[in-house]
């Protein structure tokens, strides 16, 4: 033991929650007491669309826990609605005000832990303090905009921001016979996916009744002439609607760090080692408020999840207790429902690496695209998952993954983010033994094609090219699909080369110029391109066919 008698905890939810219980489970002697300055200490963030959107009709689902439990199960002393409102470094003690008695005192501390969370980003325009203009973070904002719904019986609702809340509300309002609109400032809607990735879900939101307003800036909000609100677009377009949900992300609190005079991290989160040590010998901070370095890029980064902030929470309580835990980094590992549409990804973007690689710094990677089936095809209702997989063309580590698709994609993504964990290579997803029947994958999974696909790459077997390259190429572009698909759409001055006439045809075909091959989605083309390279030509196939190509025209499109 470490000689902590007194643990403090500021903040419950995920980090300070699981901090307090992992703390209790080791050590029946230390006396732990959490404060929270809202009405629940432990309470399901994630859950709070769904319960807007009625999937959970009873709000006493989302609490995790009560003060009641914690100190029957744990025996340790959760106080709501009590805000620590100064830390006292000197004298090792903290400030408390009971916000409903409107009281101060003081509590000693021999540990301290900051799990103070983070906020919903609220710009500085005209009108944002207007009635019916909400942000989504805790119960009571559920509740807020649950009465908002009913007693104004809305119609309508525009939500500023795609990003995941931004499209679980979108979901849980359509679902309620809401219209709604979703204004974004950039060209595609969940930011955390590359573009082209992104451009994947475009089509899929507006056929399920919802209206996308992208490279668009929210510039104030004016009540309605008529009732509602006004809001107001940089374009000088105006939008009528009957409510308005912020959905702009969040910004990590540290005003009680910044106050207490600990270090802040370059991003704006409270800086913490890998044991969660604050600049402070005696104060940790966990979750949402925190810098974390990033698994794959080793760059510090701001990522609000609950996964992460609970194993740092545990991490803290291991740290205080005289453990040598440490935290390994953070993938950005999320999911996110839209409609009956799947969106994962875990590990670093490819718009991220380029960023990087603006400071200075130079992260190497490759890409490849596919478009394998969530099962089996031949068993009924089978799906294609779009997957893009990022590695390092030096030794195959993989560094990301993206996927996009109805069913399967969680399971895929989960792989592939262990499998990073673990610092494998895309030779490894090739030999990787997953679970197979018709209903549930393949003989050859789509976790296994990508690690086949980015292998054969590697290898050369399959030399790729990617669709942002091709007007930058004097390359001759060959369509190796059926007469009929290529009739049906097919890139401009591409050549149709049927994949079945293309040993009969192969004279037709200059041995000293680069040719480019695709097909639907890149199968029959990496047969073309077998075929051709072990016949002596320069060939390239280009990376996930056609569909990927349409994901890049619709990306160009958003953009006009």
């Amino acid at each position: 033991m470490t000689g902590i008698k007194r643990m403090l905890i500021v903040g419950g939810v995920a980090g300070g929650a699981s901090c307090g219980a992992r703390a209790r489970r080791l050590s029946e002697d230390i006396e732990i007491i959490l404060f929270e300055r809202g009405p629940y200490v432990s309470f399901a963030n994630c859950g709070l669309p769904y319960y807007v959107g009625d999937v959970i009709q009873e709000e006493k689902e989302l609490f995790l826990a009560t003060p009641e439990l914690f100190q029957k199960r744990f025996n340790i002393d959760v106080r709501v609605e009590n805000e620590v409102v100064l830390i006292d470094r000197d004298k090792s003690e903290v400030e408390i005000k009971d916000l409903k008695t409107n009281t101060l005192y003081r509590e000693p501390y021999d540990a301290l832990v900051l799990s103070p969370g983070a906020n919903p980003i609220t710009p500085p325009l005209s009108g944002i303090d207007f009635p019916g203009i909400f942000t989504l973070r805790t119960v009571p904002d559920s509740r807020r905009i649950r009465e908002w719904i009913v007693k104004n019986r809305v119609n309508t609702a525009l939500i500023v921001g795609g990003g995941f809340i931004g499209l679980e509300m979108a979901e849980n309002l359509v679902k309620r016979g809401i219209s709604v609109t979703i204004v974004e400032m950039l060209q595609q809607v969940m930011p955390a996916l590359d573009p082209e990735m992104a451009a994947h879900i475009y089509d899929h939101i507006k056929s399920c009744g919802v209206s996308l307003c992208l490279n668009q800036q929210v510039t104030g909000f004016k009540q309605g002439t008529k009732g509602g609100i006004s809001v107001e677009l940089e374009s000088n377009k105006t939008i009528v609607t009957d409510m308005v949900l912020l959905a702009l992300g969040v910004r990590p609190d540290i005003t009680l760090a910044k106050q207490t005079g600990l270090e802040i991290g370059a991003r704006g989160g409270i800086y913490v080692d890998d044991q969660m040590h604050t600049s402070d010998e005696k104060i940790w901070a966990v979750g949402d408020a925190v810098e974390s370095q990033d698994f794959v890029t080793s760059e510090m980064s701001l990522i609000p999840l609950a996964g992460p902030a609970n194993r740092q929470g545990r991490i803290a309580a291991d740290v205080i207790l005289g453990r040598d835990s440490r935290f390994r980094g953070i993938q950005g590992t999320a999911v996110c429902g839209i409609f009956d549409m799947t969106v994962a990804s875990t590990g670093v973007s490819e718009k991220n690496i380029k960023r990087i690689k603006t400071t200075g710094e130079n992260l190497n990677y490759e890409k490849v695209y596919l478009h394998p089936n969530n099962h089996a095809g031949y068993y009924p209702k089978a799906e294609a998952i779009a997957m893009k997989l990022i590695f390092s063309p030096d030794d195959g580590t993989i560094l990301g993954a993206q996927a996009v698709g109805k069913e399967g994609v969680e399971k895929r993504i989960d792989i592939i983010s262990m499998a990073i964990q673990m610092r494998s290579t895309v030779f490894d997803l090739e030999d990787v033994e997953l679970c197979y029947s018709p209903q549930f994958g393949s003989a050859k999974d789509p976790v296994n094609f990508a690690g086949m696909v980015a292998a054969n790459t590697l290898r050369g077997d399959a030399p790729i090219a990617h669709w942002e390259d091709i007007r930058d190429s004097n390359a001759i572009i060959i369509d190796v699909r059926d007469p009929d698909e290529f009739e049906d759409g097919a890139v401009q001055d591409a050549i149709n080369i049927p994949l079945s006439e293309l040993r009969q045809r192969i004279d037709e075909l200059p041995r000293d110029q680069e040719i480019f091959i695709y097909c639907a989605i890149g199968q029959r083309s990496y047969y073309a391109t077998r075929i051709l390279h072990l016949n002596g030509f320069k060939v390239r196939n280009l990376s996930g066919g056609k569909k990927t190509y349409m994901a890049f025209e619709q990306l160009l499109s958003n953009s006009e």
